[in-house]
């Protein structure tokens, strides 16, 4: 077996020429083409310091655009945010399409279909709880929270498969963040406006 030092600068140099493959990395990266610098709103602020936000640094940056800034109320950001979600998962979703092209394993297309699946699912759901947000909050919190399990399993796959794709597993957790601020979002909302059964 070789050395740790050894190991690290293998894998080191892999990633990097992993990183610099001709594949697009606007799937995974959150579309903020504006600096952390600018003041973010009251709103922005609450819901990436909220209970179920897993990186408030990501929530802070893909919130920071300005149609999002100016957003009035709760469900005006929440209908934001399920668009930026929807929007990322169908460019990563794009990434998947891309990869299942290229010569792979059986296991390896299995995963990778799985993960085409989740991500078809996570895009719908998305879309979905865009229109629920006003009609029905918890309706909205739940569709938006099994996304999460989806995305998992189709980490999973790709872990049990052995996939060697960084870029998919990095996609994968940045679903799991726009996961997070759409149940955050939507939570916000159940609470504003519960239903009255």
């Amino acid at each position: 077996m070789a050395p740790p030092n050894q190991l690290c600068l293998v894998l080191v140099i892999f990633l990097s020429v992993f990183s610099l493959s001709s594949l697009s990395t606007s799937a995974i990266i959150p579309k903020a083409n504006v600096s952390l610098s600018i003041p973010s709103s009251q709103l922005v602020e609450n819901l990436c310091n909220g209970k179920a936000i897993q990186n408030r640094r990501f929530c802070l940056k893909a919130l920071s655009t300005p149609e999002v800034i100016a957003a009035m109320d709760t469900t005006q950001l929440g209908t934001f945010i399920m668009k930026l979600g929807a929007a990322n998962a169908k460019e990563t979703l794009n990434v998947y399409n891309e990869i299942i092209k290229k010569p792979g394993s059986p296991q390896d297309l299995k995963a990778l279909n799985c993960c085409v699946e989740a991500y078809k699912y996570a895009i719908l759901s998305f879309e979905m709880v865009s229109s629920e947000l006003v009609e029905d909050s918890q309706a909205a919190n739940y569709d938006v929270a099994v996304i999460g399990p989806e995305i998992a399993n189709c980490e999973k796959e790709l872990i049990n498969a052995k996939v060697q794709a960084p870029r998919l597993l990095a996609g994968n957790r940045f679903m799991k963040y726009y996961v997070s601020m759409g149940y955050e979002i939507t939570s916000t909302l159940e609470l504003e406006n519960p239903n009255e059964y």
